[in-house]
């Protein structure tokens, strides 16, 4: 099976597929991590924040829509996703370990090093291996069916790392309203302290950490735990 990286947008289904819109957002991705890689200080934190912004979202949906698709129609699903999801799961408690250490720490740029190199092998094993299976698997128009659904779940995910919630239904659907809520909460009040001076920015910066404590809170609630196999955490 030919990789996506060298497929025609045509042979990929069209502008509306999902294996279109994976592309996309895999170019966009390289583009981020090497611009992170060649930045320091405010800018780094600043392009590190944008990179969160489409890894999480994207993971999501990925793990809500496409992997459930693929156990469906592939015989070896499971084990392929299962793959996929190890991966999900490291990069989520990589990055909880980047946001506690400075953009200029040595530990950042060590941790960073890590999460690059997975995001790098997940975008392979996802355009190599598993979304040409599920092309193979899947007509024209059940890929494009699977783009839109994709699309509406990736505009409404979570925008932060949540290592303790499930990658698979049911814990990652329960998961997903009230963490979608205090992430994308959290993203504008975060915005708001990096440029307000004074006592709003400070006030903003407190009720975003208060949030960050809340959505730890929520992670481990059984029902967010839930659906997962267990080898998805036995690297780390």
């Amino acid at each position: 099976m030919e990789s996506l990286a060298t497929q025609t947008e045509e042979q990929l289904g069209g502008a509306r597929s999902v294996l279109v819109r994976q592309k996309r957002d895999h170019v966009e991705l390289d583009r981020l991590i090497e611009a992170v890689e060649a930045a320091d200080g405010a800018r780094r934190q600043e392009l590190l924040t944008r990179l969160c912004r489409l890894v999480f979202p994207h993971a999501f949906a990925e793990e809500s829509v496409l992997w459930p698709a693929i156990r469906r129609v592939l015989a070896d699903g499971d084990q392929l996703t299962l793959e996929i999801e190890r991966e999900h799961q490291e990069i989520n408690e990589l990055f909880t370990e980047v946001e506690r250490a400075g953009p200029d720490e040595q530990r950042h740029r060590v941790l960073f090093e890590r999460i690059a190199e997975l995001l790098r092998q997940d975008v392979r094993d996802e355009e190599d291996v598993l979304l040409p299976r599920l092309q193979a698997a899947l007509p024209r128009t059940q890929l494009v069916a699977l783009g839109a659904a994709w699309e509406v779940v990736r505009r409404t995910a979570p925008t932060r790392p949540h290592p303790v919630v499930a990658r698979r239904p049911p814990g990652n659907v329960v998961a997903a309203l009230p963490l979608t809520a205090i992430d994308r909460s959290r993203d504008r009040l975060d915005q708001l302290s990096r440029h307000t001076d004074g006592t709003l920015g400070s006030v903003a910066q407190q009720f975003s950490a208060g949030l960050a404590r809340l959505a730890g809170a929520l992670e481990h609630i059984p029902p967010l735990t839930r659906g997962e196999r267990p080898e998805t955490h036995s690297r780390r």
